[in-house]
C-alpha cells in the first residue's frame, strides 16, 4: 500500500473541514487567559534606593570600630528592621492586608508582609589595587515593597526606609559606644590587677629582702667574708690552746708555794715519771700483742695502781694546801702563771663564742644563698606577670583612645554611612501581573491547544473525503462521485457563520484595544512612540 503523503492542498481542506475544531479550544483559552489577566488584584511596587558612601576619614588616621562588612551589616539590620512587632505596628498604622485579617492568622499576615519588602544588593565588578583581580563589591541597595495599594506603597516603602537609615546609624553609635565602654572597663579591670601585682610584688620583696636576686652578689662576698673570719678565729683559736697547753705543763712543774719540800716533790716527780714510763711500754706492748696478752694486762694493772697513787697524792697534796694557805707564802712565778693561764682561759671562751657567732651568721647566709633560687622564680614570675599587664595596659589605653576616636567619627557621620539617594515614588502603573503577557501565553496556548484539538479529531476520523483517498485505500477503482448539493438553507447557514466569525473577531479585537489602554499603555502614548520610531 502506498504512503498516504499529504499535500498543501490537502491541509487547506483540513483547515477547513476542521475550523471549529480549532476556534473553540482558542477562543476558550483565550478567553480564559483574558479573565485571568483582568481578575488578577494589580501589584504596585515603590523602590528605594541607598548608596554606600565610602568614610571621609582614611583608616591610616582613624581606625573605625566597625568589624563587619556593609553586606553583613545591610542583613544585620534588615533583621532588626522586620521584626514581628515592628510590621505589625506597621501593619496597624497603615491598615494593610485588611482583606486577609479574617482569612489567616497574625503570624502569616506577617509573614507575608516580610515577602512583600525586598532588599536588593547593587553589586559592581572593580579592580582591586594590591591583586589587580576583579572582585564583586557591594555599592549600594535597593529597599522596595508591594502591595495593592500605590499610595500605601509609597509610603510604607518610604517608612521602612528611614526605619533601615535609623537602624543603621544607632547600629554604628552602640557599637562604637560599646566598644568604647568595653576596652574603658578592661582598661580599668587591668589597672586594678597592676596595682594587685604591684602590691604582691611589694610585700614579696619585703618579706624576701635577703633573698632576692638583686642581694645575690652581696650575700656571695659576705659568706666570703665569714668564711675568712671563720678560718682566721680557728687559727687564733689553735693558737690559743697550744699556748695555754705550754701554760698548763709550766704551772703543773711549778711549786704552788715555796714551803713545799724537796723530797716531797721529789718522791712526786718520780711516780709521775714512773707513770709516764709504764704509759709508753704499754704503748710498745700494744703494736707487738693484743690486749689479752698477759704482760699488757699486768702493765695496765700496774698503771691503774699507779694513777690511783698519783691522784691520791695531788688530792693530799692539795687539801694540806688549802689548810696552809692562809700560813703559807705562794710562790711568785705560780700566781703569773696562773694569771696568764686564766687570761688565755678567757680569750680561748671569747674565741670561741666568736666562732660560733660566725658559724651561726655563715648558716644564716648559706639559707639566703640556697633560698635564692626559688626566691628568683616566684619573683621573675610576679615581675613577668606585672610587666604584661603593663604593657596590657598600656595597650588597651591606646585601644580605648581610638575608640574614643571612632565614637566620635560615628556621633558625627564621617564613616562608612548609609545615605538614600533615591526615595519611594508614587507607582503610576502596576507592577504585575503583566497582563499582556498572560493574553499573549493564552493566544499561544490557544493556538497549540486548537491545532492539536483539530489534529486529533482529522486523524481519528476513518471517513473518506475524496475517490482518490477511498481507491487507495481499498484498491478498487472509484467509478463516479457525487458532488456535494448546496441548498438555500446552506447558503444561509454560512452566511450567519461568517457573520457570527466576524463579530467576534471585531469584539476581541476592540476587548484587546480597551485592554491594552487600561491596563498596559495609553494608546496616545503608543501613537507617540509608534511615530517617533518611523520619524
Amino acid at each position: 500500500m502506498e504512503e498516504n503523503v499529504l499535500s498543501p492542498s490537502d491541509y487547506i481542506k483540513i483547515l477547513k473541514r476542521r475550523i471549529w475544531s480549532l476556534i473553540i479550544p482558542f477562543m476558550m483559552i483565550v478567553i480564559i487567559a483574558g479573565a485571568v489577566a483582568l481578575l488578577l488584584p494589580p501589584v504596585y511596587k515603590s523602590t528605594s534606593t541607598i548608596l554606600i558612601e565610602q568614610r571621609e576619614i582614611p583608616a591610616e588616621y582613624v581606625t573605625s570600630s566597625m568589624t563587619t562588612f556593609a553586606e553583613q551589616r545591610i542583613q544585620s539590620i534588615n533583621q532588626r528592621v522586620l521584626t514581628s512587632s515592628r510590621l505589625l505596628e506597621l501593619i496597624n498604622q497603615f491598615e494593610l492586608y485588611t482583606d486577609l485579617k479574617k482569612k489567616k492568622t497574625i503570624d502569616e499576615i506577617i509573614a507575608k508582609m516580610r515577602e512583600d519588602v525586598i532588599l536588593e544588593p547593587v553589586n559592581v565588578e572593580v579592580a582591586d589595587r594590591k591583586s589587580g583581580r576583579t572582585a564583586t563589591a557591594t555599592i549600594a541597595f535597593t529597599l522596595s515593597y508591594e502591595g495593592k495599594d500605590a499610595q500605601k506603597v509609597q509610603r510604607v516603602a518610604n517608612t521602612i526606609t528611614s526605619l533601615f537609615l535609623k537602624e543603621d546609624l544607632k547600629v554604628r553609635k552602640d557599637q562604637a559606644s560599646s566598644t568604647s565602654e568595653f576596652l574603658q572597663s578592661e582598661t580599668e579591670r587591668i589597672r586594678e590587677k597592676v596595682a594587685e601585682y604591684e602590691k604582691l610584688l611589694a610585700e614579696f620583696k619585703q618579706q624576701n629582702a635577703n633573698s632576692l636576686p638583686e642581694v645575690f652578689q652581696v650575700n656571695m662576698q659576705t659568706l666570703d667574708n665569714i668564711q675568712r673570719n671563720i678560718d682566721r678565729t680557728k687559727e687564733n683559736l689553735r693558737a690559743l690552746k697550744e699556748k695555754e697547753s705550754e701554760l698548763r705543763e709550766q704551772l703543773a712543774n711549778t711549786p704552788m708555794d715555796l714551803e713545799s719540800t724537796l723530797p716531797q716533790r721529789d718522791l712526786k716527780e718520780d711516780d709521775e715519771r714512773r707513770l709516764e714510763a709504764l704509759k709508753m711500754e704499754l704503748i710498745n706492748l700494744k703494736t707487738k700483742f693484743s690486749d689479752l696478752y698477759p704482760d699488757v694486762k699486768k702493765l695496765k694493772q700496774e698503771i691503774a695502781e699507779l694513777t690511783q697513787k698519783v691522784e691520791q697524792s695531788k688530792k693530799e697534796k692539795e687539801a694540806e694546801k688549802e689548810s696552809k694557805k692562809d700560813e703559807a707564802f705562794k710562790n711568785p712565778a705560780y700566781v703569773t702563771l696562773s694569771s696568764r693561764l686564766a687570761g688565755i682561759r678567757s680569750d680561748v671562751g671569747s674565741v670561741k663564742n666568736n666562732l660560733k657567732d660566725l658559724a651561726k651568721e655563715a648558716t644564716v647566709y648559706k639559707a639566703r644563698l640556697v633560698a635564692t633560687p626559688g626566691v628568683e622564680e616566684k619573683y621573675n614570675a610576679l615581675l613577668t606577670e606585672r610587666n604584661f599587664l603593663n604593657a596590657k595596659h598600656a595597650d588597651l589605653q591606646g585601644k580605648m583612645m581610638e575608640a574614643h576616636v571612632a565614637e566620635e567619627l560615628e556621633s558625627k557621620q564621617k564613616g562608612e554611612r548609609f545615605s538614600l539617594v533615591e526615595s519611594a515614588r508614587l507607582p503610576e502603573k502596576p507592577y504585575k501581573p503583566n497582563r499582556l503577557a498572560i493574553i499573549l501565553i493564552g493566544i499561544v496556548l490557544g493556538i497549540g491547544a486548537g491545532v492539536g484539538f483539530a489534529s486529533i479529531v482529522e486523524f481519528s476520523d476513518t471517513s473518506f473525503r475524496d475517490g482518490e483517498t477511498l481507491a487507495r485505500a481499498t484498491g478498487f477503482p472509484v467509478l463516479t462521485e457525487v458532488p456535494n448539493i448546496i441548498t438555500r438553507e446552506d447558503r444561509t447557514k454560512r452566511t450567519i457563520k461568517r457573520l457570527v466569525i466576524f463579530v467576534t473577531i471585531a469584539v476581541i479585537i476592540v476587548v484587546s484595544i480597551f485592554l491594552f489602554d487600561t491596563y498596559v499603555m495609553d494608546l496616545d502614548v503608543l501613537w507617540a512612540k509608534i511615530m517617533r520610531r518611523i520619524s
